[in-house]
C-alpha cells in the first residue's frame, strides 16, 4: 500500500501495488460486508461506476471495490499507442484489487468490457468469483453466433471520429460525441452533464493520450472452457437500445451461461445511465443478497431470479 486518502467514514481512495503495479482503488461500506467489485469497460476509470450507485451498495449491506484500469485515472501509465500489458493483464489485475484488500472471492459486477473481463475472472479465476452480474457485454469466448454488428451511427463515428489527443479540450469532445452515440436515440442526452463528469474524469487521469491504449491491447489467446462451465449465479442487464452490442447480444449471452437471468432496460443505450441507476442498485442488491458472502440459499435465490424477472419491461 502506497497512499490511503480518507474521503469520508465511508469511502476511501488508496493506492495498491497488483503485480508491481500501481492501481488507484476506492471503497464503500464496512470491509466485513459481503464484497462487490466494480470493474469498468475499455478506457474507464473507477469514476465511470456512479458515486450514488457504490454508496447506494454500500449503504445496504455490501462492501464495494472499484479501481482505475492500467492507463485511466491515477493508476500507473503507459506510453501513448505502446501497452506494455495485455488484455489478460488486465483480468489478472482484478485479482490483485481483491488480494489487496484481503478478499478471498468477490462478487463481480462488470460493465461493457469489463462485463467481458468478468466472464473471463469466472472462467479462469472460478474459485474467486461468487456470482457476476454483466452489464452492456457481450459473450467473451469466440463463436460464431451470428450477432448483430454495431449500429450505424456507430460505425459513422468510428469511421470520421477525429481527436487530437494531445490536446485535453479536443479530447472531451470527441468523449463526449462518443457518449452521445453510445446513448442511442431512444433517450434524451445530457450533454452539459456528460461534458463536466468527462472534464472531471480526465483532471485526474495521468495521460490522458494513453487513454487509447486499451484500443491496442491483445489477449493470450488460450483456450478456455465455455461459457457455458459458468457455475455461479449470473445477471445480465442489457439496454434494448445499445447501439455498440444490440440487445441480442444480452439475449445470447443469458442463453449461454447456464440458470442466467436477463434483466432488459428499456430504451438504455450503453452503459450505466442514471435513469436506471435505482434499477440496476435493487437488482445487484437482490442479486448478491441472498445469503452471507453469496453462498445462496437455492429457495431465496429462485425467488430473486423471479424479483428481477417481474420487474423487467
Amino acid at each position: 500500500m502506497l497512499t490511503i486518502r480518507v474521503v469520508d467514514p465511508c469511502m476511501t481512495e488508496r493506492m495498491i501495488e497488483a503485480h508491481g503495479i500501481a492501481l488507484c482503488t476506492e471503497s464503500f461500506g464496512d470491509p466485513a460486508e459481503a464484497p462487490i467489485l466494480l470493474v469498468a469497460g475499455s478506457g474507464s476509470s473507477m469514476l465511470w461506476w456512479p458515486d450514488e450507485l457504490c454508496r447506494t451498495l454500500a449503504d445496504n449491506g455490501r462492501f464495494v471495490i472499484r479501481y482505475d484500469h492500467r492507463d485511466t485515472g491515477r493508476s500507473a501509465s503507459s506510453p501513448p499507442g505502446h501497452p506494455d500489458y495485455t488484455g489478460d493483464d488486465l483480468v489478472s489485475d482484478a485479482i490483485g484489487v481483491l488480494d489487496a484488500y484481503g478478499c478471498h472471492a468477490a462478487h463481480i459486477v462488470g460493465v461493457s468490457a469489463g462485463g467481458a473481463m468478468a466472464q473471463m475472472l469466472a472462467l479462469d479465476y472460478s474459485d474467486r468469483v461468487l456470482s457476476l452480474v454483466l452489464i452492456s457485454t457481450s459473450p467473451a469466448t469466440p463463436g460464431d453466433r451470428g450477432l448483430p454488428t454495431p449500429t450505424e451511427d456507430f460505425h459513422r463515428f468510428v469511421a470520421t471520429a477525429d481527436v487530437d489527443w494531445s490536446d485535453t479540450a479536443s479530447v472531451i469532445d470527441h468523449l463526449v460525441d462518443f457518449c452521445r452515440v453510445l446513448n442511442g436515440r431512444a433517450r434524451a442526452f445530457d450533454e452539459a452533464g456528460t461534458r463536466a463528469f468527462i472534464r472531471r474524469d480526465l483532471e485526474r487521469t495521468r495521460e490522458v493520450a494513453a487513454l487509447q491504449n486499451h484500443d491496442l491491447l491483445v489477449g493470450d489467446d488460450r483456450a478456455r472452457p465455455p461459457l457455458s462451465s459458468i457455475a455461479v449465479p449470473t445477471l445480465v442487464i442489457h439496454g434494448t437500445a445499445d447501439p455498440l452490442f444490440p440487445f441480442r447480444h444480452g439475449e445470447v449471452l443469458a442463453e449461454e451461461v447456464p440458470n442466467a437471468v436477463l434483466l432488459p432496460l428499456e430504451g438504455a443505450g450503453h452503459g450505466v445511465d442514471e435513469i436506471d441507476r435505482t434499477t440496476i442498485a435493487d437488482a445487484i442488491l437482490e442479486h448478491t443478497g441472498t445469503g452471507r458472502w453469496g453462498q445462496s440459499d437455492p429457495a431465496e435465490e429462485a425467488e430473486s431470479s423471479r424479483a428481477i424477472q417481474r420487474r423487467a419491461p
